[in-house]
């Protein structure tokens, strides 16, 4: 089979996943007649999507493609399968289901670590009574009111798209809007249109808080996804890899984008990001302790297993709803309606095994980036981050290659 051929055959695949369930592809910015051909097709049988997704793996070495687009195929092949698998009710143990979805092997967490988050978060939120209620006094604090929502995401938005086009370039076209939603089970949703265009989704079930903020504009926008969906779109996709065109979840791609999201803010404003966050804060007329954020959310970094071994509990070892939402509420400090909200996350049958692309893709990306120097090296670093179709196993493996066509 010739590349373009293979190529599309691959989209067709994975296009043909969201006739099982809306939703499954993120986003499509390929030929519109391949979206229309699936839609007006039968709906498939997940076997046979499974079927399809290994014969076209071992048609894989014989396509003619370059060595960085045969591997991204390779392990996204091998994640729809899986998907397929799934979908046709065979029963795939968790672990072995987020290997082949996300390229990364899981395990519990430590709780020793979290003990020791809680005492670093203790000694920045002194006082009496126990931490977790201190810390829903600093949350409600910390809330942004209703009505200024927002501005402070316009605020935020500008300041950050300002100081990625200082590093890295984005089309002249490109833009983000903003909508506030509800009844959703996560806190912010990108949703890329192609042409360089980006809907976020801000879930207005969930207080947003001003530590937070920053950060989920960074994770969505800048220079999170909208700003890899547009420079992939114009790199990739227009050096003629139009898999790229296709971006569907429970593959590596959302570990390697949800890591990369999770470390934009970090890498585009630096570890006093805060302080930043600060002053922008102050010309909005609102008070926020800048330093005292940066040492709660280094403190409360050490948590990040825990929503990954909730997912375990909960799909691994059978444990209860009940059970789940209350270890949940232990280490995490959460409220029982922030637990509950979390464990909607991990009960979805479509974004149950998802959490672990937070958790290990900002284990492994964090890693990776943390091997040079801050400074141009790092900021090299999350650039190919942005433009390549890098996959968890090169990372680990310390390969690299840079972006060609074939």
């Amino acid at each position: 089979m010739e590349s373009d051929s293979f190529v599309r055959e691959y989209l067709l695949l994975g296009l043909g996943f969201d006739r099982l369930e809306e939703g499954f592809v993120d986003a499509y910015t390929g030929d519109p007649a391949l979206r229309r051909q699936v839609e007006n097709a039968p709906k498939p049988d997940p076997r046979d999507l499974a079927r399809t997704a290994a014969n076209l793996r071992a048609e894989l070495p014989s396509a003619g493609l370059s060595e960085e687009r045969t591997r991204f195929l390779d392990v996204h092949l091998r994640a729809l399968e899986c998907s397929g698998r799934k979908f046709a009710g065979d029963d795939v143990g968790f672990v072995d289901e987020v290997d082949a979805y996300f390229d990364v092997r899981i395990e519990r967490g430590d709780e020793e670590q979290y003990r020791e988050a809680h005492r670093k978060m203790d000694a920045v939120l002194p006082g009496p009574g126990p931490l977790a209620e201190r810390i829903r006094v600093h949350r409600a604090k910390d809330a942004i009111p209703a009505d200024r929502l927002q501005e402070c995401v316009d605020a935020f938005s500008s300041a950050l798209r300002d100081l990625v086009r200082q590093h890295y370039a984005l089309p002249d076209s490109e833009v983000v809007e903003y909508e506030v939603v509800g009844d959703k089970p996560w806190s912010g949703f990108n949703y890329y249109l192609g042409d360089y265009r980006s809907k976020v989704a801000i879930n207005s079930d969930l207080e947003q808080h001003m530590a937070n903020l920053p950060r989920l504009i960074a994770h969505e926008s800048y220079p999170g996804h909208h700003t890899e969906h547009c420079r992939k779109e114009a790199g990739l996709v227009g050096a003629g890899q139009l898999e790229q065109t296709l971006f569907v979840v429970n593959t590596p791609q959302c570990l390697m984008a949800e890591g990369l999201a999770d470390l934009a803010l970090e890498s585009i404003v630096g570890s006093d990001w805060g302080l930043w966050a600060q002053e922008i804060y102050a010309d909005l007329g609102l008070r926020f302790d800048g330093e005292q954020a940066q040492r709660l959310s280094g403190a409360s970094g050490q948590l990040l297993g825990v929503r990954q071994d909730a997912a375990m509990m909960l799909h691994d070892e059978g444990r209860s709803h009940d059970d789940v939402a209350a270890f949940l509420q232990r280490w995490s400090l959460s409220t029982p309606e922030r637990a509950r909200q979390s464990l909607r996350f991990l009960s979805s049958p479509l974004w149950r095994a998802y959490t672990s692309t937070y958790v290990e893709g900002y284990r492994l990306l964090g890693g990776w980036l943390a091997e040079v120097p801050v400074g141009a090296e790092r900021s090299e670093r999350f650039r190919r981050l942005l433009d390549e179709p890098l996959v968890p196993s090169v990372l680990r493996a310390g390969e690299g290659y840079l972006t060609a066509g074939g």
